[in-house]
């Protein structure tokens, strides 16, 4: 996620003010991403086998992410390089052999859930798919998990939440610290935003565009039904950095027809939902909306961390419904692909409490 806490950006509007009116086949299909009502955020990567946030210490700027009590930056002397050095070797060391993308949906399931949100990409770059645009995913022989029948986790992912009539979410970040067309050799990183001017460098940036654009259609044509592309990294919007999202809805939806979008935090024609995290607006949107909330403090596993209580998670949904949004629940896998024993526990208590 971002560190745009729960930010509602408007969405755009027509010249007297009003919302600007989808079109009819979109309403419709946002009546039905409504009727959904209770999904599973699950964040998943590498950096599960470590205790700090998701990608965010990677960013000198974000002094938050990195706390003096985070065991894994305590452990290199608090030094950014070479935090960094390890964190971008993560990969050569994740191996989750216990992962079983069946016992997630079947547990997605009993907690009453009906959609999935999962993270293809985050914005450290690693890819949880076999992207033919970089080395830096979980097929490579870099990455001891390439062997394994099930190493395209989010073909294999997708495919089991299906399976059980889940719709399906792909997450996919349009920034990527990885890729030397965003955070560049050639210059120091200072902050999330590409280290270098994409006006001044037009060509550099124009790489970066085209490799967003391939990687969200391999994602769109690889990985059957996708009912929602769910964009993250909000500061990737115009006019510094132009992703051209015209042409990516365009691309997208020739491949999907029917494709929700949701371009958070940027507002305008791409963001078909609103997507508060870790908050819930206290009155109803003038729009769609999805409620990102984790049932721990952390979008990612983070050992020992603390869950909400079933009841309180019930109540929760329950108000967020009330007033027309959706529950997108986050959970994080440990390294080795299980959910802890006692998230799983509260989801099926959650399933419990929800079917009264």
């Amino acid at each position: 996620m971002t560190e745009e806490r729960g930010d509602i950006i408007e969405h755009s509007r027509m010249p007297d003010g009003s919302p600007e009116k989808k079109p009819e086949w979109l309403q419709e299909r946002l009546k039905w991403f409504s009727s959904l009502q209770f999904g599973f955020f699950i964040h998943w990567a590498p950096y599960s086998q470590w205790d700090c946030h998701e990608s965010w210490p990677l960013v000198p700027a974000d002094k938050w992410a990195r706390p003096d009590n985070m065991k894994c930056w305590a452990e290199r002397g608090r030094d950014l390089e070479r935090f960094s050095r390890d964190y971008w070797n993560l990969n050569t060391t994740f191996n989750p052999v216990r992962f079983d993308p069946d016992e997630w949906a079947q547990l997605a399931e009993e907690a009453g859930m009906r959609y999935l949100t999962f993270t293809t990409k985050h914005h450290d770059g690693f890819c949880m798919f076999d992207t033919a645009m970089t080395d830096y995913r979980i097929t490579h022989p870099s990455c001891p998990f390439h062997t394994n029948p099930r190493a395209n986790v989010v073909k294999e992912v997708f495919d089991a939440f299906r399976k059980r009539g889940m719709a399906i979410s792909c997450y996919f970040s349009k920034s990527d610290w990885h890729s030397p067309y965003y955070w560049s050799p050639d210059y120091p990183v200072v902050d999330r935003n590409p280290n270098y001017d994409t006006q001044k460098e037009p060509e550099r940036w124009a790489k970066f565009v085209s490799f967003v654009h391939r990687q969200i259609e391999e994602l769109m044509t690889q990985y059957g039904k996708i009912d929602i592309l769910w964009l993250d990294g909000g500061q990737v919007r115009p006019p510094r950095q132009d992703i051209k999202m015209a042409e990516i809805a365009a691309m997208a939806r020739s491949h999907q027809p029917g494709l929700i979008i949701a371009d958070r935090t940027v507002g305008g024609a791409y963001e078909d939902f609103i997507t508060p995290e870790q908050k819930i607006p206290d009155e109803p949107l003038n729009a769609p909306w999805e409620s990102c909330i984790t049932l721990g403090n952390s979008w990612k596993f983070i050992p020992g961390d603390e869950y909400k209580s079933p009841a309180e998670v019930a109540a929760m949904l329950e108000g967020i419904v009330a007033n027309g949004g959706n529950l997108s629940l986050g959970i994080g896998p440990d390294s080795q692909g299980v959910i802890p024993a006692e998230a799983a526990e509260r989801l099926r208590e959650i399933g419990s409490l929800i079917r009264r």
